[in-house]
């Protein structure tokens, strides 16, 4: 029956499993859905989720000679077996880009050593059946920035379920913090994140890669608990078409406000600034963002929300007028008066 997955599945794994897939299929014309998920110790659904993806695959890189496969939800088939089957002749400039990516795939760090040995010997032979083609992709090289040794080592801690230690930047907070995570799963979605089991907070936390400082693969067992995975392929945050529109301005510091929150526009200001037009089911969660704005920000519409967060400094400037902190509030006195207009 089709259900959920008894655990996420890496990249790597994926692919392996396709490539099997596409010679059990070969073999087994007509085979049950049923029969091949239960042969791979897959759901129907992670099957069905592979044959989506096999039809864009083949034996051209320019699009033709696709894999010409589909299922009626009983059976799989398979129609052009005999077409793509037939002895590969790769061009040059096709061995020249497998070459390269290959080369600069096996420097990744963190790519289990087993398949780096396994990379290196399929490269050798593509090298031998490549001819030219193999000195003159000896010439080109591809360095990967650090978010390739962060994926790597994201990806080998799902496949050898390994707990992490990652030190993160917010931009929200504008810090970096440390954390142990239990890596579930990677996502792309405009850029590429690890969906984890953060255990500093106990929740289900989204942690975006190229904001990782530094990555550690610990001893310890990865054991997130039993969650459901999201539908991740809208995006990260998906706001609904009725919900509250809020607009926000923000000042050249404030410009993280656009990569952080999904936005339905972003205009730019003379000063550098932007104004952020978002939507989202609780406008009133958005006073916090603008107290953490201060002066960088303020929220224009709605009017309501605007006097909501205005309220909201007034009542977080009152509290530092006591005895114990008079002197520190008169002291930042014009500055907090500026942060409350802006506001």
């Amino acid at each position: 029956m089709a259900g959920k997955p008894a655990r996420p599945t890496n990249a790597i794994d994926q692919t392996r499993r396709m490539l099997s897939l596409v010679t059990y299929l070969r073999e087994r014309p007509g085979a049950r859905v049923g029969d091949v998920a239960r042969a791979f110790g897959i759901t129907e659904d992670e099957l069905i989720s592979d044959l989506d993806v096999l039809p864009l695959c083949g034996t051209s890189f320019r699009g033709g000679d696709l894999l010409d496969i589909d299922t009626d939800g009983d059976r799989i088939w398979w129609h052009n077996p005999d077409d793509v089957a037939e002895p590969l002749r790769i061009a040059a400039d096709e061995a020249t880009a497998l070459l390269v990516a290959a080369r600069a795939v096996s420097t990744l760090p963190g790519l289990r050593e087993g398949d780096r040995q396994a990379l290196l010997r399929a490269t050798a032979k593509v090298e031998a059946a490549s001819g030219e083609a193999a000195g003159a992709s000896a010439r080109l090289s591809v360095t990967f920035e650090s978010e390739g040794g962060v994926f790597a080592d994201v990806d080998r801690a799902i496949a050898e379920r390994r707990r992490l230690w990652i030190r993160y930047y917010s931009p929200a907070r504008d810090e970096l913090s440390e954390r142990e995570i239990d890596p579930i799963r990677l996502v792309t979605v405009g850029h590429t994140y690890v969906e984890a089991w953060c255990r500093r907070s106990e929740a289900r936390r989204t942690f975006r890669l190229d904001r990782v400082a530094e990555i550690r693969i610990l001893d310890e067992p990865s054991a997130p608990p039993e969650i459901e995975l999201r539908d991740l392929s809208e995006g990260l945050v998906q706001p609904a078409a009725e919900d509250p529109e809020v607009v926000v301005e923000v000042g050249p510091a404030g410009r993280w406000v656009a990569e952080y929150y999904p936005h339905d526009s972003a205009v730019e200001l003379p000063d550098g600034g932007l104004r952020i037009t978002l939507r989202t089911p609780d406008p009133t969660s958005l006073r916090r963002l603008a107290l953490r704005l201060g002066g960088d920000g303020r929220i224009v519409a709605p009017q309501d929300l605007a006097d909501s967060a205005r309220r909201a400094a007034r009542e977080a400037l009152a509290a530092y007028d006591t005895p114990e902190t008079g002197g520190h509030a008169a002291a930042q006195d014009g500055s907090y008066e500026r942060r409350e207009q802006r506001l």
